[in-house]
């Protein structure tokens, strides 16, 4: 199983300090996907086409997978899972990771943030125009494997929340963010058993 730690949007890199050594430590091999070039609308879309390519670069073959995603690259978790499927990978579970969670439909940015009480995050400074209203894509039938969250910063207990009224797998590390990186591996290793 390869644990596939997909950063968030616009170039920002994954950024969970010892999260590599940690998944390795139980056994998982994990890669770290450069995604960059989804500065140009639609932001979401080819978010999700260049994840999916650097994916298929990094995983050989018909490796099962679990998708990791960090920050804005959360809603489009589905999306990339859906790609993974379409090209023959098994995807065995979903982490985010401070994230804001998948919404059904063709939500926006803004609109997620709203109703996942994030809409007091202030913008990234690389936003370019029109990231927060485009229309994201979705994939109807998602999730189809087990989910995880884990919550390292307050302003993700929200979402945090929503995701284990939802059943996921939650672990809030906010008191000992020190401990983010083991509580990964932990939870990667519940989803696929």
């Amino acid at each position: 199983m390869i644990a596939v730690l997909l950063p968030p949007t616009l170039g920002a890199p994954f950024s969970l300090p010892g999260a590599e050594s940690a998944l390795t430590h139980r056994g998982h091999v994990s890669v770290r996907p450069e995604v960059a070039g989804d500065q140009t609308p639609p932001h979401g879309a080819r978010y999700v086409a260049l994840a999916s390519l650097e994916v298929n670069r990094l995983v050989a073959g018909d490796a099962s997978t679990v998708l990791v995603a960090q920050g804005d690259a959360g809603p489009l978790l589905g999306s990339v899972g859906a790609a993974q499927r379409a090209a023959h990978r098994p995807v065995l579970g979903y982490v985010l990771v401070d994230a804001p969670l998948p919404r059904p439909g063709s939500p926006t940015r803004a609109e997620i943030a709203r109703t996942q009480g994030l809409s007091e995050l202030p913008p990234r400074p690389e936003e370019p125009a029109g990231y927060r209203t485009e229309h994201l894509p979705t994939v109807p039938d998602w999730p189809d494997a087990p989910c995880g969250y884990l919550v390292t910063d307050p302003a993700f207990a929200h979402p945090a929340h929503l995701a284990g009224m939802r059943g996921w797998q939650v672990r809030d590390v906010t008191a000992a963010p020190d401990t983010a990186a083991a509580a990964l591996a932990d939870l990667v290793t519940e989803l696929v058993r």
